[in-house]
């Protein structure tokens, strides 16, 4: 496979990956929402608490997913297996005369 076809796949698993990694997120907080605080709390503070806890869960995916993927890069070289989507590779600075 080339380079371009290698990032494409990267990022549609990594795209498949977050999303997972945000349902089980929110599947997890709703969870412990509902065994621990939903009864200590009043019936209105329900109805606020669910997009809190969507947006606690998008937060939560967002740490594991950089944690994943800085340790998958640490892994790879990402210059040989990767091309950049945009744009091309870094050039080095023109020499001043």
């Amino acid at each position: 496979m080339s380079k371009k076809t290698n990032t494409l796949w990267f990022i549609l698993g990594a795209t498949i990956f977050n999303i997972l990694v945000t349902l089980i997120s929110f599947v997890i907080l709703f969870f412990l929402f509902v065994k621990f605080l939903m009864p200590r709390l009043p019936e209105d503070a329900v109805a606020w608490s669910l997009p809190l806890l969507f947006v606690a869960a998008i937060v939560l995916s967002f740490i594991v997913y950089r944690i994943v993927i800085k340790q998958l890069f640490k892994r790879i070289n990402v210059e040989n297996h990767f091309d950049p989507i945009f744009g091309g590779r870094r050039r080095p600075p023109a020499p001043k005369d």
